[in-house]
């Protein structure tokens, strides 16, 4: 029975949408650098660094052997978040945060939305971030406005084959019994993925307020 598989699982957003999903009786995978359960009883657990393109489609080969099946949600959650200013600039340093903030999700979603395109289903949801550029966050500006142009364009590609691709911008600094409770902000990648096609949205901006589909 396939179900859940979540890139970049950690222990704050990651943890947290896998924990949902579980919930509704998903299988879960997690793949992330250290192969952490997270606590998650039954987890299929994989290794691979985002920016190692064999090793994530590796992790997800494996995914899918473990669920028998192309999954029915994939997660990219990846990111290096890290403050750096455009006087630090540094190609290896950005070219490094690129490879995992964006080129890791192009790998994960080449490898597995086609073939849930052919299924004619399937879920790929990205966590995306600074819906404002900031000068103090260089790299992960540049990403996560990668990440949106991402959504789009994979939305274009695979939306109308029945996979629903879509953006969850989070504004803030991820903490529990915050308004950035990743507990709360995977209810947004729950509903999306429940979404009737008709109602399908491209991004969830989550405020901490008043979250809401953004208007880009």
């Amino acid at each position: 029975m396939p179900g859940v598989v979540i890139i970049g699982a950690g222990p704050g957003i990651g943890r947290s949408v896998a924990r949902r999903f579980a919930r509704e009786s998903l299988p879960v995978a997690l793949i992330s650098r250290t192969g952490d359960a997270l606590g998650l009883e039954g987890a299929l657990t994989y290794r691979a660094d985002c920016a190692d393109e064999d090793g994530l489609r590796a992790a997800l080969d494996a995914a899918a052997r473990g669920f028998a099946g192309t999954p029915d949600v994939v997660v990219y959650n990846a990111a290096i978040i890290r403050p750096d200013s455009p006087g630090e600039a540094n190609a290896k340093v950005q070219l490094d945060a690129w490879a995992v903030n964006v080129v890791g999700a192009l790998v994960a979603a080449s490898h597995v939305a086609p073939a849930m395109a052919r299924r004619g289903s399937g879920t790929f949801l990205l966590t995306g971030g600074m819906p404002e550029p900031k000068a103090r966050y260089v790299s992960l500006s540049l990403g996560k406005a990668g990440v949106r142009a991402l959504v789009a364009m994979l939305a274009e590609e695979y939306g109308p084959s029945g996979v629903h691709v879509a953006g969850v911008t989070v504004a803030g600094t991820v903490a529990p019994g915050t308004a950035f409770d990743p507990d709360d902000i995977a209810e947004h990648y729950w509903r999306l993925h429940t979404q009737p096609r008709d109602q399908w949205e491209q991004e969830v901006l989550h405020t901490g307020t008043h979250d809401h589909p953004s208007a880009t």
